[in-house]
């Protein structure tokens, strides 16, 4: 009977009791522990010098939607979710709805210029990017725009020698842009980004005093771009991103004017941009005042309609800024260069009855799309294998170095499964 007893106890004492943590507005620094929900009922500061480590399977939850809660890294920020237990970044269950999608519902994760290292790897972030108001703890501290009435993005980082690294997440229904990096040194790869912007906004939209390396993420219906690169700003290095492997689709569509669709060069930026598969977006690659060493370069093209062909056709009379590489390919009716995906419906167009749909393009996801390539797919062969990255031995965080991978003979973001 003792020994049943004492058996009994044990077992008793060693089941973890579940981690709920509520904060109101307040400092973080320390560990969020596995599995724990923290409940944000404010706007979180990590002090200079400082560091969050979030461990896998916590929940951060922003419960009250009004405060438009901020997570400002001052610090260092380590998110550690694993491919089994993801790390999320959410709201509560009945925040998500339809009509919630891209309404920003709490802030984003906004990094100042004393923020050395950002590091996310498997996690969700999802509904962010409310607007700022003047209680905004980045308005107060001249972060992002500093201005009441910017929509936040959900990742913003400004050191020119802090690290940014994101890998293996799952970013969808942003307010607007998605990521906005003001500087540092970038990995973003093998991540998903679902739909994001309301009214405008990019994805990976970069500015002055970055270095990046961008591959293997597979970008749905942005209302503007999957990549804005531009060297707007006073920050040195002049921006340099390296942009290679990734499938981007349906782009474009809501966007009320004609920017963006795809890729983006601008102001300067000093881009390289290879082996993209773009799949019925708005516009093909634009050149706008792009460093003259920019390269854009085998690039896939399909367009399910002959309008969608037409606006990734390079055009002086109608769209001068798109533009086409020596190795691109690229048909010029409707259909051609099938990419074959797993599973994926390729008249999901931004085009309804041969007329731009001007936003009622269907922006779900799908969680059961495939984005691989089939046996026989035309895309499986013909890519630029030898892309230099920026960072071809990676960036180490946290005493871990992560890199992301080489380029593969194969458009976008997946081969074949």
């Amino acid at each position: 009977m003792f020994c049943l007893f004492f058996v009994s106890c044990t077992s008793e004492e060693v089941v973890p009791k579940p981690i709920q943590v509520t904060l109101g507005t307040s400092t973080a620094s320390g560990t969020w522990k596995k599995g724990g929900t923290y409940t944000i009922n404010g706007s979180i500061t990590i002090p200079k010098d400082s560091s969050l480590t979030i461990e896998e399977g916590v929940t951060v939850l922003f419960a009250d939607t009004a405060k438009r809660s901020e997570i400002i890294v001052n610090g260092n920020l380590y998110v550690m979710g694993t491919a089994a237990n993801q790390v999320k970044f959410t709201v509560p269950d009945q925040y998500k709805t339809a009509g919630n999608a891209m309404q920003g519902l709490w802030g984003g994760i906004i990094g100042s210029p004393t923020s050395t290292e950002i590091l996310i790897l498997n996690a969700v972030i999802e509904y962010a990017g409310a607007v700022t108001t003047s209680n905004s703890l980045s308005v107060i501290n001249g972060l992002y725009k500093a201005t009441a009435g910017e929509k936040d993005p959900a990742l913003y980082a400004s050191n020119v020698n802090g690290k940014v690294v994101v890998m293996n997440s799952t970013i969808r229904n942003i307010k607007e842009d998605v990521f906005y990096m003001e500087g540092g040194s970038i990995i973003f790869a093998n991540n998903t980004f679902g739909p994001s912007g309301l009214e405008n906004g990019g994805v990976m939209n970069l500015k002055s005093g970055c270095t990046a390396d961008m591959a293997y993420n597979v970008v749905f219906s942005s209302n503007s771009d999957a990549f804005k690169l531009s060297n707007s700003g006073v920050k040195v290095p002049q921006t340099h991103a390296v942009a290679y492997n990734n499938t981007i689709v349906n782009c474009g569509w809501r966007r009320p004017d004609i920017k963006g669709g795809s890729v983006w060069l601008e102001k300067l930026v000093y881009a390289e941009v290879y082996n993209n598969l773009l799949v019925n977006n708005r516009w093909g690659v634009k050149f706008s005042g792009a460093d003259a060493r920019t390269v854009y370069d085998y690039t896939y093209y399909y367009g399910y309609d002959q309008i969608t062909v037409d606006q990734f056709t390079p055009n002086l009379s109608l769209w001068k800024e798109v533009v086409r590489g020596a190795h691109d390919i690229a048909g010029t009716l409707a259909g051609a260069n099938d990419p074959k995906f797993v599973n994926y419906p390729l008249s999901n167009s931004g085009i309804v009855n041969n007329v731009f749909s001007n936003g009622l393009l269907n922006y779900t996801f799908n969680t059961a799309w495939d984005f691989h390539l089939q046996a026989g797919s035309p895309a499986l062969t013909g890519a630029k294998t030898n892309v230099v990255r920026n960072f071809p031995t990676g960036l180490t965080i946290k005493g871990v170095t992560y890199t992301a991978p080489a380029a593969s003979a194969f458009f976008g973001a997946f081969g074949t499964k």
